[in-house]
């Protein structure tokens, strides 16, 4: 943990708000989070959900690859003895 830096707050529009010094790294526009929990202020950045793969280039790019066809998509249905839990074979 680092050493406390000092800062103080300041009226903007109609909200108090608080300066955060260079020296703390956070970026202008980083979306933050505030709680308050036993008198104390907790400021922390809110967590970015993952980004998002786009493999939409990487058919034919890598050997054995393939597309499936909808033929290997489609399976069996066999029955199923729905009876034993009480059902009819219906389900």
């Amino acid at each position: 943990m680092s050493a406390p830096i000092k800062s103080r707050t300041f009226k903007s529009g109609n909200s108090v708000a608080l300066r955060l010094p260079k020296a703390l790294g956070v970026e202008a526009g980083t979306e933050m989070t505030v709680r308050e929990e036993a008198g104390r202020y907790i400021v922390e950045p809110v967590k970015q959900a993952g980004k998002k793969i786009d493999l939409t280039g990487i058919y034919g790019s890598i050997p054995g690859l393939k597309a499936r066809i909808d033929a290997e998509r489609e399976f069996d249905d066999p029955p199923r003895p729905w009876h034993l839990l009480g059902r009819s074979n219906e389900a």
